[in-house]
């Protein structure tokens, strides 16, 4: 079958390149690159980017998003290509030798090509996953259908945050295999699965040299940031990665991020929070900006990051002020990180990054809208950007121009730099208010179009109904939820070792060797017997100490649960104390070792072990016994795993269906049948009063939950500056409450009439408090000051501007056929406060409620002038701002 597959391969893509021949060369984009920019067709590019993940959302989401994107003002996605999705197994030996447990897979490889002699043909063939959220053409070609072009980054490492890298597990176990370094068997496999995702775009003629959307490709990640580590072998790996792409003859320009010695004609990128001060390693190469770190991850047990929208447009208009050409947001949507994705250890399974695109597919505002207003500017001033290289100006101290000016065409940036004091500058005779860390961009070198720190563009509050109770979300929006479920069934997860392929073998043994990854969880299984008077014995107590790499340990004395410990996002290092009692004689001791997401980046990281190696021992007050050398008997998973109890079309007879079931208590299943929300809003669940474990809805993995991890109870601010540098922890919210309560639920995943959840609770919870929950949108807002700029859709060209003048406060309603019905807010004057939480200042117009309903109720959106000509002047002398909340419906 092997050879019949391969020759059908053959025929399709002989098949797409007869048809590219039929289309012509007309329907072909020419990419290249010179010193300033990205060349489509012969023009240069100021182009913008954001990352959209495909295994982080579903197909059905993914026209929306990209519609969302491009009415964002982007003009490309840019996604990885995570090989573990794509190629979970190498063939059946891979998968017959990750089976067997502790075995070396040389040995593996050698008895199944001895037992299976007329399957040798096997050893080459591989299994590739092309569909459901792993559809990567049709995520593609979405993107095209939105006008979007497509930035591939193969890698085929990846890091973000994804479980081993994006490497699949069964890599580890090739024999002599060293990863990301000059080691043939790593290079061998890294090119084959490169040249089978080169062809997979061929074949569907993806490329812009074919037609396609695809413009740049990435080759290998970040890789600059731990060359060092792989000593002399790093730089023949590099220049190998590079010509072997290059090779594939793409038709289309190749980049390496975080690589400054990367080769010709490869483009080294730059990755950060900031990039302007990115220069390429040479004059014949643009200057490109592949991840803008739009916010920040979240770690379970950590705070929830945020990044002030003033900043990330203060860092997008200087990369652009400095001679930059194309940026890309990492990310413009996060998602979500279904089943067991999540890298780390101990990444969340929400992965809302922050982005302007939150985590269920909403706009998030004000930073979609004012990015949007930002990418806009930007693009105005693209003639002068792509005609020459910008000239440095000192406008004072902490105060900078550059300008772009050849001919008539003209374009400047003043910057601030300051992170403290605004400042009125002087530039070509005039002068510029520049609040401090704040850039202005004048495509005309005269007129204002756009300042980073002033925002013109609305802010949303958003809630979702919760008939029976409300929470916080990670945006500290109000959370609302709709439940309609039968009673709950359970099974009981049995403790220690109940399957018949195990492994028995003196001393401890590292849990990603031996599970392969199959499971977060290993057993380990041992017992002592107990005559009386032994040392490590306090009368039957004692202490018993387990070490353990991570991630998770739980103690189980004779079926019962005697205690637990985690480790953290910073150190996954575990080392636990606990008090046992012992009976006398034989006492069964059984430690569940849990994973939460393998190591992802770092040098060597693919190294970095779990599980509890050790020392293991009973200490009492007159001695020690170390178990770390006993025998042990190990298991590989659960049995609920084996019976596919997350799985509601398999029915078990391990189901008990009570009045009353077991609550609070470790390790137990259950499910129970419920209707979905109505409506198309999006669906989370609230995993308040439950514990740690994974959820499944109708057999599909919404990912692991952890209400139970709280954050720190310090390093949040009550409001954060986004003057001066932004870190990942400079702006966190959420310290000493769960780091994630709500849990994404893809309306794709949910049908009509009944549907099914499962849940593995491993610490204990009780699943009537769960609840689910729909996302609306409660209030939409805008506060904007006579200081501001006017709009950007006022201006036609960097020269000529629509008849209105002076800024305004505009509000939309955030779905079709909604209407503002009501004003909650109005104030013009000194008002202060945020969306949902306004308050009159000093100074406030009497007419300015009056004003907005006229302006505002009864349409889908409105624009107010923010003018005392239309309000009256409250409080002559004194910079005045206009703040309206109004709801929709």
């Amino acid at each position: 079958m092997a050879a019949v597959g391969t020759q059908l391969t053959a025929a399709a893509l002989l098949l797409a390149a007869a048809l590219c021949l039929l289309v012509g060369p007309s329907s072909a984009t020419n990419v290249t690159y010179d010193h300033r920019a990205i060349v489509i067709d012969g023009v240069r590019r100021v182009l913008v980017s954001g990352s959209i993940h495909y295994p982080r959302s579903t197909p059905d989401m993914w026209p929306g998003l990209m519609q969302k994107a491009k009415d964002g003002g982007l003009d490309i996605v840019e996604t990885y290509v995570f090989w573990d999705v794509h190629e979970p197994v190498r063939g059946q030996v891979g998968f017959m030798c990750q089976r067997a447990v502790l075995a070396s897979p040389a040995l593996c490889t050698l008895f199944f090509s001895l037992t299976h002699p007329q399957a040798s043909s096997l050893l080459l063939s591989s299994h590739y996953d092309f569909q459901g959220r792993n559809d990567l053409v049709r995520f593609i070609k979405a993107a095209a259908d939105a006008g979007l072009y497509v930035h591939l980054r193969i890698g085929p490492y990846v890091c973000a945050e994804w479980n081993y890298g994006g490497f699949p597990l069964w890599l580890h176990f090739i024999p002599g295999i060293k990863f990301r370094t000059d080691n043939e068997p790593f290079k061998t496999e890294m090119q084959r699965f490169t040249e089978k995702v080169v062809a997979t775009m061929k074949g569907a003629g993806l490329y812009a040299s074919q037609g396609g959307p695809i413009i740049l490709s990435q080759i290998e990640n970040e890789y600059g940031n731990v060359a060092t580590n792989y000593g002399p072998a790093a730089k023949p790996y590099i220049r190998w990665a590079g010509g072997m792409a290059v090779a594939l003859d793409t038709g289309v320009p190749w980049v390496m991020c975080q690589q400054n010695d990367a080769p010709d004609p490869i483009i080294n990128t730059c990755n950060g929070f900031y990039c302007d001060q990115f220069t390429p390693n040479s004059n014949s190469k643009p200057k490109l900006w592949t991840e803008n770190w739009s916010g920040w991850f979240l770690s379970f047990g950590g705070a929830v990051p945020y990044r002030p929208t003033e900043d990330l447009a203060f860092a997008v208009a200087r990369f652009y002020q400095r001679g930059g050409t194309l940026q890309n947001y990492y990310m413009y949507h996060g998602g979500t990180n279904f089943g067991r994705s999540s890298g780390g250890p101990f990444i969340a399974t929400s992965y809302d990054y922050d982005a302007p695109i939150d985590e269920y597919g909403l706009v998030r505002q004000p930073k979609w809208g004012h990015l949007r207003d930002v990418h806009k500017a930007i693009k105005m001033c693209e003639p002068a950007l792509i005609a020459t290289d910008p000239s440095y100006m000192s406008l004072g101290q902490n105060a900078e121009a550059h300008v772009y000016k050849t001919g008539s065409v003209c374009a400047a940036f003043l910057a601030n730099i300051d992170n403290q004091s605004d400042k009125t500058v002087t530039f070509n005779g005039k002068a510029y208010k520049l609040p401090a860390w704040s850039v202005s961009i004048l495509p005309d070198c005269k007129n204002v179009v756009l300042n980073t720190a002033q925002i013109n563009s609305q802010v949303t509050s958003t809630q979702m109904i919760n008939l029976a109770s409300s929470t916080q979300a990670s945006d500290d929006s109000s959370i609302e939820a709709e439940l309609a479920s039968s009673g709950w069934s359970y099974a009981i997860e049995p403790v220690g070792i109940t399957k018949e392929n195990v492994v028995t073998k003196p001393g401890l043994v590292e849990q990603i060797n031996t599970t392969a990854d199959a499971s977060d969880f290993l057993w380990y299984s041992t017992s002592v017997v107990v005559n009386g008077g032994e040392p490590y014995l306090n009368g039957s107590q004692s202490n018993l100490l387990v070490n353990s790499l991570g991630h998770v340990v739980q103690v189980y004395i004779n079926g019962k649960l005697a205690g637990s410990g985690k480790g953290t996002a910073s150190s996954s290092l575990i080392s636990l104390t606990t008090p046992v009692t012992l009976a006398p004689g034989k006492n069964k001791i059984d430690l569940l070792s849990t994973t939460v997401g393998l190591t992802n980046y770092g040098a060597f990281f693919d190294l970095v072990g779990a599980g509890i190696t050790g020392p293991v021992k009973l200490s009492g007050s007159k001695g020690v016994l170390d178990l770390s050398s006993t025998d042990w008997t190990y298991q590989i998973g659960l049995k609920g795993e084996d019976l596919h109890l997350y799985n509601p079309s398999e029915a078990s007879p391990e189901w008990v269906s009570d009045n009353a079931y077991p609550t609070n208590q470790p390790l137990i299943w259950y499910k129970t049948k419920f209707t979905a929300p109505a409506g198309d809003d999006p669906v989370a669940i609230d995993f308040t009063g439950m514990g740690k474990g994974e959820a499944w809805v109708n057999g599909q993995s919404i990912g692991r939950y952890w209400p139970t991890n709280l954050a720190p109870q310090s390093g949040c601010v009550n409001s954060c500056n986004y003057r001066g540098a932004y870190t990942s922890s400079k702006c966190l919210k959420k310290c000493g409450q769960p780091s994630q309560t709500l849990y994404h639920v893809p309306r794709s995943f949910l049908q009509p009439g009944s549907n099914d959840i499962v849940l593995f609770e491993q610490f204990g919870g009780d699943p009537s408090k769960i609840s689910f929950t729909t996302k609306q949108t409660a209030s939409v807002c805008a506060h904007v000051s006579e200081d501001h700029p006017d709009q950007i859709d006022s201006w036609i060209s960097p020269q000529q501007k629509l008849q209105r003048s002076g800024p305004a406060l505009r509000l939309e309603c955030p779905k079709a056929g909604q209407v503002i019905n009501s004003i909650k807010f109005a104030s013009f004057g000194t008002p202060s406060g945020t969306c949902g939480n306004y308050n009159h200042g000093e100074c406030s117009s009497s007419q300015a409620l009056a004003v907005a309903r006229e302006a505002c109720v009864g349409v889908s959106s409105c624009s107010v002038p923010v003018s005392a000509k239309y309000f009256g002047d409250p409080c002559r002398g004194v910079t005045k701002s206009l703040a309206v909340e109004a709801a929709c419906s």
